[in-house]
């Protein structure tokens, strides 16, 4: 059995890998558009590698999935994130999972996963194609024929193809699946952090707030977490979830929309306006500057108060309910105008993809050509920052790699 696996990232070596552990005679070959292998492992989380997240319930997992949770919940039956673990510790990966669920190989390094890739598909005799993109597939009698961009190879026929190419930033890239018949989903970026630009927040570049609630204007649209202020405007993981779950809105809206944070976590307007009062009975003589609700860090204390045109070296005592409204209403809902997105290098994903429609998860063969498989980001499934978009990656591959 001669089997093609297209894309030579981390779906297209998990899936070959699992291929060849599942049918050790078939003949697997890896094709890589690229020159370079592995790449988007190689920088992922910071050049750690976030392997997967450790939640421990079906529910948690589905729910980190903007796009796609329906169909994973089906997939995670078969194989999750535990099963992800075992299979990562089993290769001699070990693994540490952080306070927030974040799993990470112990080296801390992502040159762990790619060597125990690489070293796995050399193993198990897997043959790799660098600077080989494909660029049309047609069914024919003798099974699946591949063409080759450029030519640099003559066509070549194999009885299953996997198609694991990542995201396309583009349709263009996913033109030659469409030409095979598949339902294309338009492709639009994934976690990405919001630009500000001119706004004199910038000016607190490096502030950590930990954790906020933000949301978007007119949506229901909402994330909490870290966020992290920087010279462009703002990031850390409420943005970047904020901008997976907004994704294709924020597309149709030209990335131009008003961002609300509540920076105190709290959306129950009473009970900051408590803790406020709470402030001017305990502390009446002391001047605003000094004394910060909920510890929020200083230079975004004064920067409020600024906003708020509140002086800092007032008393708690001298504001009145007018100032206690106006600072309830800033730590509330403050705004800010979102002038358009960064990429969030690390962590580039897109939504969108080859439909769902068209795959039949239980397998994930295509339903519009026999033999021909799908895994990764190709698909149009998308997880949130935090291990998710790669365990989708190992869930889809490993079921794909059954070729059933």
């Amino acid at each position: 059995m001669n089997i093609a696996v297209i894309g030579g990232g981390a779906a297209g070596f998990f899936t070959a890998i699992n291929i060849k552990e599942n049918h050790p005679e078939a003949r697997v070959v890896i094709y890589e558009k690229s020159s370079r292998l592995l790449a988007k492992v190689r920088i992922s989380g910071g050049g750690r590698c976030n392997v997967t997240n450790a939640c421990t319930s079906l529910q948690d997992l589905c729910a980190a999935y903007p796009r796609g949770a329906r169909a994973l919940k089906k997939a995670f039956r078969v194989f999750d994130n535990r099963a992800a673990i075992t299979w990562f510790e089993k290769h001699r990966v070990p693994l540490v999972t952080q306070p927030d669920n974040c799993v990470f190989p112990q080296s801390q390094n992502a040159e762990t996963i790619i060597s125990c890739f690489v070293s796995e598909a050399s193993r198990l005799n897997i043959e790799v194609v660098t600077a080989c993109g494909v660029k049309a597939l047609a069914a024919t009698p003798a099974g699946l024929q591949l063409r080759f961009i450029g030519d640099v190879r003559p066509p070549a026929v194999y009885d299953k193809v996997v198609v694991t190419t990542g995201g396309s930033p583009q349709r263009a890239g996913l033109e030659w699946l469409a030409k095979a018949g598949h339902e294309i989903v338009a492709p639009v970026p994934s976690l990405f952090t919001f630009n500000i630009s001119g706004d004199p927040l910038t000016e607190l570049m490096g502030i950590v707030v930990d954790p906020v609630q933000v949301s978007l204007q007119g949506t229901k649209f909402k994330a909490d977490g870290p966020l992290l202020v920087t010279h462009w405007g703002v990031s850390g993981p409420a943005i970047l979830r904020l901008s997976a779950l907004a994704a294709r809105w924020l597309a149709g809206e030209n990335y131009q929309a008003r961002l609300q944070v509540n920076w105190v976590n709290e959306r129950n307007h009473e009970v900051i306006a408590t803790h406020l009062a709470s402030l001017v009975e305990a502390h009446p003589r002391k001047m605003l500057a000094t004394i910060r609700p909920w510890q929020l860090p200083e230079r975004l204390w004064l920067y409020l108060l600024a906003k708020t045109s509140l002086n800092p070296d007032k008393r708690w005592d001298e504001i009145g309910k007018t100032g206690l409204n106006r600072l309830v209403d800033i730590l509330a809902r403050d705004s800010y105008r979102i002038t358009g997105k960064g990429q969030f290098k690390d962590e580039f994903v897109t939504c969108g993809g080859i439909s769902l429609n068209d795959i039949d998860i239980r397998t994930m063969q295509s339903k519009i050509v026999k033999n021909l498989y799908f895994a990764g980001e190709v698909l149009d499934i998308d997880g949130l920052t935090g291990g998710y978009n790669f365990q989708a990656a190992w869930t889809t591959a490993f079921i794909a790699a059954r070729l059933q």
